[in-house]
């Protein structure tokens, strides 16, 4: 009795063992046999559904199940199979036993897809990203975009603009992003001639991300101005686009334009892309402080932006209060944090707003104030300072006021009632024409099937239709933030 009860546990952990590998594999053949519909089907969707689907497994995948999956999807001993192979580390045999025994328990099925090779090359590359692996990750990057170039399939597309991401952000996380500038552009001078759109909106993000990390503005500008543009096939590419399109903007001083791009950017950026809505509203208040704006409250209380937009209320209320004391402590307090975010240098020019704030808040207490009062409540240098400042501020239409030399002091008017100004018309003209964009863009993103209008689907294929309508729904909601 007792050699029976031991022959009972002895199999208890050893079926413990492969119940999480042989799921995460089993994902991923059936992730392979969906990029094989598409490709045989020509259809971009069911790849884009595969990727996914892999997003959701990423955090599952370890270099075994790598291993039986590449076993799986290509032949032993191809190029692409020693090459991919090489990237992954050596795992105990234990685990390989579990895997090769899962994998043998059904025949693998070879495949000659270019789809599904470019797909191996993602997993691995985005395994080796994970790891920490950075070298490695490098190396396989660039020889998944050799193999890409020889390619040209439309099925591609959707692969091809995910490894372009990678590809750059290798680059970037071990600081030699200058070396791939010239290959990038080849790449989207290629994408260019195969009408490849969405890598082609791929490829100028990088190469804008790759001019403004480096503060090359003008040439991001001059790439931006003459590249194609086209109705956005992807909301995560448009998103960037946007967000770059803002900081040059904002660097060429068209504060108004850099507004509209961040703000928008900031509204169409997926909840789940915290860092880069950050990032938006990070520029978007300075921008708005820029132009004179103060910031609601709210912007600054968002969930989970509290703490990294902190530096940047308290900079807000230094502009607000027109107290340059109390902008030069915060600046030097979060110093830091501004060199950081690449925002110190506009946080510089925000002096002169700050004086601007302070001196309409003056001319609104005061009838008639010397100049030496000016420069003192404004901590100025100089009475002569003071004078030119008043000069400018009335002459840019900032204060209404007037100037007696003679005396040195500052006159201002009464101020009148607002809304017998053209002021109010201009902001419901403003918020009239972002609600219409807003229904343009609405309309235009909607989406049809196929020949809807000719063929009436059956109560199989319909019910089909919205499970997969479902799954995609609950994936994107689900994504990672990856992207961003």
């Amino acid at each position: 009795m007792t050699q029976d009860v031991e022959m009972k546990e002895q199999p208890a952990p050893s079926n413990s063992v492969p119940s999480s590998s042989p799921s995460t594999l089993h994902h991923l053949k059936e992730i392979a046999s969906l990029i094989e519909t598409g490709a045989y089907d020509r259809e971009a969707r069911r790849i884009l559904r595969a990727i996914r689907l892999t997003m959701a497994l990423r955090r599952k995948l370890k270099a075994s199940v790598l291993s039986s999956f590449l076993s799986f999807a290509l032949t032993p001993g191809s190029e692409a199979f020693t090459r991919l192979s090489s990237y992954l580390p050596k795992e105990d045999e234990n685990e390989m036993e579990v895997d090769t025994a899962t994998s043998t328990a059904q025949p693998p099925s070879k495949h000659s897809l270019p789809e599904l090779e470019i797909y191996c090359y993602l997993l691995v590359l985005i395994f080796l990203i994970d790891q920490k692996k950075y070298d490695e990750a490098k190396a396989c990057s660039s020889a998944s975009i050799a193999r890409l170039k020889n390619l040209n399939r439309r099925t591609l597309d959707v692969l091809a603009a995910r490894l372009y991401l990678y590809y750059s952000l290798c680059y970037e996380l071990t600081g030699t992003l200058s070396e791939i500038r010239s290959n990038l552009l080849a790449l989207h001078r290629i994408a260019t001639l195969r009408h490849d759109e969405l890598g082609q909106e791929t490829l100028l993000n990088l190469l804008l991300r790759n001019y403004l990390h480096y503060n090359l503005y003008d040439q991001a500008e001059k790439l931006r101005s003459k590249a194609p543009r086209f109705e956005a096939h992807s909301n995560q590419q448009f998103c960037r686009y946007l967000f770059y399109l803002g900081k040059i903007r904002t660097i060429q001083l068209e504060y108004t334009d850099a507004k509209e791009c961040l703000l928008q950017a900031a509204r169409k950026a997926p909840v789940a892309a915290l860092g880069f809505r950050v990032q938006c509203n990070k520029w978007a208040i300075i921008v708005r402080l820029l132009l004179g704006e103060i910031p609601e409250r709210t912007v600054f209380m968002q969930k989970g932006m509290e703490k990294a937009l902190r530096p940047y209320f308290e900079l807000t209320n230094a502009v607000r209060i027109g107290d340059l004391e109390l902008f030069r402590s915060v600046a030097e307090k979060f110093s830091t944090t501004f060199s950081s975010d690449r925002t110190h240098n506009l946080i510089v020019r925000l002096r002169h707003n700050v004086i601007r704030t302070g001196l309409r808040n003056i001319s609104i207490s005061y009838s008639r104030i010397a100049l030496a009062d000016v420069a003192k409540k404004l901590r100025l240098d100089s009475v002569a300072d003071a004078e030119s400042i008043v000069a400018k501020a009335i002459r840019d239409g900032a204060i209404d006021a007037t100037l007696d030399h003679s005396n040195g002091c500052m006159l201002s008017k009464e101020t009148g009632d607002i809304y017998s100004t053209t002021e109010p018309q201009t902001a419901f003209n403003s918020r009239i024409a972002f609600c219409l964009n807003m229904h343009n863009e609405a309309v235009r993103a909607l989406r049809f099937p196929p020949n809807s209008h000719k063929e009436k689907e059956s109560a199989e294929k319909r019910r089909e239709r919205q499970q997969q309508e479902q799954e995609l729904a609950k994936h994107i909601a689900e994504e990672d933030d990856d992207e961003f």
